[in-house]
């Protein structure tokens, strides 16, 4: 004979069961629904739902508002990154032509017969439109590097043609100071955007012969396992243990280069290239000695396992 005691305990297994089941289900769906916004927050399609007053759905409520948010903020940012890369190109092109028809109209001036003093005040001006056209084509491109709206195009290419490249357009300025500038030969390769690859090593390479009286500059290639390693090694004045943190950084020039013509925007510029394409800058430098900044630039294969 069944007991009421027994059909008591027998309908809360009952319910309890329905209730389990019940539960899983809700969390099931909860979950489906949780997984579906995410994936459609991936995909940057965030659409209007509407959600009961369960504790589950305020849930669901919640991610819902925070995955709007973040996609509202998404589309501002690219928004943002628009009105900075049309600034860019505005800046850009509306500077050009009158800083080209300064030095332009330096030109057409320097062929008429002027006296010693206009001379030099006409090199002046040629001087300075320079170093000011010098000046916004490295800030449009920090901008550039900075917000995110470079393009890199990795490409596999010869280690040495690089370095060949840099100390041929530097060795007629190392040639005036009395310095030598040479590069090893090597058969590495790197796999990397070359022309900005180029322009940062360059900037590093021209920084060395300029702050170099005595001796010279010299460039090497060594091999690890996913990098090619590029020195740029000088005996010029050195860098202080206090400026070696601060090189990189934009404008930034030391009291002992202070009267040396340049900006200090270079090295910042370079660490932001090698960055960009996937490599590092290390430096090591005794004040009175020389300095050696070592690029490391993601490794390609190597002309000798192409051959």
């Amino acid at each position: 004979m069944i007991t009421i005691p027994f059909m008591i305990m027998a309908a809360v297994a009952l319910v309890s069961v329905v209730y389990a089941i019940v539960t899983r289900i809700r969390t099931r769906r909860t979950l489906d629904s949780v997984s579906d916004m995410l994936d459609s927050a991936i995909d940057g399609e965030i659409s209007e739902t509407s959600f009961d007053e369960s504790m589950t759905s305020l849930l669901e409520s919640k991610l819902h508002e925070y995955l709007s948010s973040s996609s509202l903020s998404a589309q501002k940012v690219e928004e943002e990154k628009e009105k900075i890369k049309t600034l860019i190109s505005d800046i850009s092109h509306q500077t050009k032509t009158p800083i080209a028809n300064l030095v332009l109209y330096s030109d057409l001036l320097a062929e008429e017969d002027l006296s010693e003093s206009s001379k030099q005040k006409l090199d002046a001006i040629r001087s300075q439109s320079e170093k000011l056209q010098f000046l916004i084509d490295s800030l449009v491109k920090m901008s550039r590097l900075e917000n995110g709206l470079m393009n890199y195009v990795p490409v596999v290419s010869s280690v040495e043609e690089l370095l060949e490249s840099i100390t041929d357009n530097l060795s007629s300025k190392a040639a005036s100071k009395g310095i030598s500038i040479e590069y090893e030969p090597t058969d590495l390769c790197i796999n990397s955007d070359p022309k900005w690859t180029y322009e940062a090593i360059f900037n590093i390479a021209d920084n060395a012969v300029k702050y170099t009286n005595e001796g010279g500059v010299k460039m090497y290639a060594t091999e690890y396992e996913m990098f090619v390693r590029i020195d740029i090694e000088d005996t010029g004045i050195g860098i202080s243990e206090e400026d070696s943190a601060k090189v990189f950084s934009r404008f930034y020039r030391s009291r002992e280069v202070s009267e040396e013509e340049g900006v200090g925007i270079g090295l910042c510029l370079a660490r932001e290239i090698i960055t960009g394409v996937g490599g590092y800058i290390r430096l090591e430098s005794t004040p009175g000695k020389g300095s050696k900044f070592s690029v490391y630039v993601p490794k390609g294969k190597n002309l000798s396992e192409v051959s």
